[in-house]
């Protein structure tokens, strides 16, 4: 859907709590483990209109300061979704997500949530009892929801999320995943942390691409 289509009702998500700015390093360390819901989710109000559920694995900590999804500079999340075509402008999330770059992803029927809302440092910090939990309520909202994809951005979260440790990146055998609802297309994609080493900037947009060209066309 091209962004100049008419603006999609979003559900109400907090402003940053640092009023726009950036962070400073000093003051990252306060947003740790603060909160079970760090970030608020990117939805529309009418939840059938989401074609693509990405879930994140949880906020990190400038994430949390900023309630931007991928909002640390040199996660390489936003520069990935744009040359894949998912956006119309680079989106910058590092001093919060302006209502414009809200409307990029839902008129286009994209909607952002995490497997777990507690931010940390690393995503390694959070506890294998966190990851399947979050597993268990993505599984009840992706059937409340019915969107056509879910993609996880995060192998060795989603192996321990949904019980699935020998699952590889690509699109997954969702009938495998208990409760996970018939007609809904599940594919995991790489972390696109900077910490990330194995992937870059176009080898992730590649993998977007994939998820976004296997919708189908509206």
């Amino acid at each position: 859907m091209p962004f100049d289509a008419k603006l999609v009702p979003a559900r109400p998500r907090h402003a940053s709590p640092l009023g726009g700015r950036k962070p400073l390093t000093a003051e990252l360390a306060a947003f740790a483990g603060i909160d079970d819901d760090a970030m608020d989710d990117i939805l529309p109000v009418d939840l059938t209109a989401v074609r693509l559920l990405i879930v994140g694995v949880n906020p990190g900590l400038w994430t949390a300061a900023v309630n931007a999804p991928f909002a640390r500079p040199g996660n390489r999340f936003w520069p990935s979704l744009h040359r894949a075509g998912l956006t119309d402008e680079l989106v910058d999330a590092s001093r919060g997500l302006s209502s414009a770059d809200e409307q990029q992803l839902l008129c286009r029927g994209i909607a952002l949530t995490n497997l777990v809302g507690r931010a940390t440092a690393r995503a390694d910090e959070l506890l294998a009892s966190e990851l399947r939990a979050g597993g268990q309520r993505i599984v009840e909202r992706v059937s409340a929801m019915r969107p056509e994809v879910v993609a996880v951005a995060g192998i060795t979260a989603f192996r321990t999320a949904f019980g699935r440790p020998k699952s590889v990146l690509g699109r997954q055998d969702a009938s495998a995943i208990d409760g996970w609802p018939e007609g809904v297309a599940l594919w995991v994609v790489p972390q696109p942390s900077g910490l990330n080493a194995h992937e870059t900037i176009d080898t992730l947009a590649a993998k977007w691409r994939e998820v976004w060209e296997s919708l189908h066309p509206e």
